[in-house]
């Protein structure tokens, strides 16, 4: 009878595409596994998953609302009857395996697994695990991480680190830098900054670049810009030919990369994973806001190793330009970094994390 794995990780990309990148692999490894994602309704990978080819149970989980507190009133019983659907739902299909890889429905199916003696693997892709994982990871078979010193929120006899799974493409050598400037209308002899803050962009960065950017411009710097679809509207107006390109967001990521000589981003998980894929110098501007403050952990840890320079977004408007130059007229230091990338990237995450699980099924 063929292996059969639920898989559990959504809210945002940096879940979704590990989740997929891992189906994926083990199905390279085992190509008669069968897989069904487990999501939270109203969430991306009630959408991404299916397009990628796999089968979805949505659950009612949500997120706690930090801005409207009294939404929250209803998040214990959501919680339970999240665990009892994904509890009916392991009980009929009967997988092999469960792996949550992040994202409030991730919970309610590592619950649901424990309490059916359904062998549990956890993939935590920041520095700093959240509480959830980290009380899961009590009952996981195995914890695939990416960052040192993990052992602070999980069994150490327990971890493996294999490193965060990026979509294949990053994982690949992209076209000629000359080339992907070209596409963005660029010249091939200037420092490029690309600056993103995601696909809804970042709107502390967004406000803190406007400023030094016609001083860049005019010291020979060039500037690819995604700048989110939420405000595109307000900085279309600073795209200048030539030097300066702006769209509300790059399908290409890779393309991008490639052009790029230093990045400009937030801290999240997958960003950093690309990062060490691309082997691009970057300036971390961690998000406050975020989850135990996941970001500000994420930069340090990269930072802490030479491999990124970790910048508040407190100190942004004071340090942004002057940061910029040192990184983008310093070859000899981004040398350095993209070295401290070299070594810290684990090629092949996916397979690595594929691999392990399928040796503790079958031994």
């Amino acid at each position: 009878m063929a292996k059969r794995f639920v898989i559990s990780g959504g809210g945002t990309g940096g879940h979704i595409f590990p989740a997929i990148s891992i189906a994926q692999a083990i199905q390279q490894e085992l190509p008669e596994a069968e897989f069904y994602f487990v999501g939270a309704l109203g969430k991306m990978e009630m959408e991404k998953v299916p397009a990628a080819g796999f089968p979805i149970l949505g659950l009612p989980i949500r997120g706690f609302n930090r801005s409207q507190p009294l939404k929250n009133l209803g998040l214990p019983w959501a919680l339970l009857k999240s665990v009892w659907k994904a509890n009916r739902f392991l009980a009929n299909w009967k997988p092999d395996a469960a792996i949550g890889v992040g994202g409030f429905a991730s919970g309610a199916l590592g619950i649901a697994a424990i309490q059916r003696q359904i062998p549990l693997f956890l993939q935590e892709q920041n520095a700093f695990a959240g509480k959830t994982n980290s009380w899961l990871g009590k009952f996981a078979v195995r914890i695939f991480v990416a960052h040192p010193n993990m052992d602070r929120f999980f069994p150490a006899p327990k971890i493996e680190r294999a490193g965060n799974p990026v979509r294949s493409v990053f994982e690949t050598e992209g076209p000629p830098r000359h080339t992907c400037l070209s596409h963005f209308g660029l010249e091939s002899n200037k420092p490029t900054l690309l600056i993103t803050g995601g696909s809804l962009g970042a709107g502390a960065i967004n406000a803190a670049v406007a400023t030094p950017l016609q001083t860049w411009t005019q010291k020979g710097y060039q500037v690819i810009w995604q700048t989110g679809e939420r405000q595109f509207d307000t900085y279309k107006h600073l795209n200048a030919r030539g030097s300066i390109w702006i769209s509300a967001f790059i399908p290409d990521m890779q393309i991008a990369y490639s052009a790029a000589d230093v990045v400009l981003s937030r801290a999240g998980a997958m960003a950093i994973a690309e990062l060490l894929a691309v082997k691009k110098p970057a300036i971390l501007v961690p998000l406050p806001s975020a989850a135990e403050d996941h970001q500000t952990h994420n930069a340090k840890s990269l930072a802490d190793q030479g491999a990124a320079i970790h910048l508040k977004e407190s100190l942004l408007n004071d340090k942004l330009n002057e940061t910029v130059e040192q990184l983008l007229s310093n070859e000899s230091a981004r040398d350095a970094i993209r070295e401290k990338l070299s070594a810290l990237h684990q090629a092949g995450s996916a397979q690595k994390i594929a691999q392990s699980i399928l040796k503790h099924l079958f031994q």
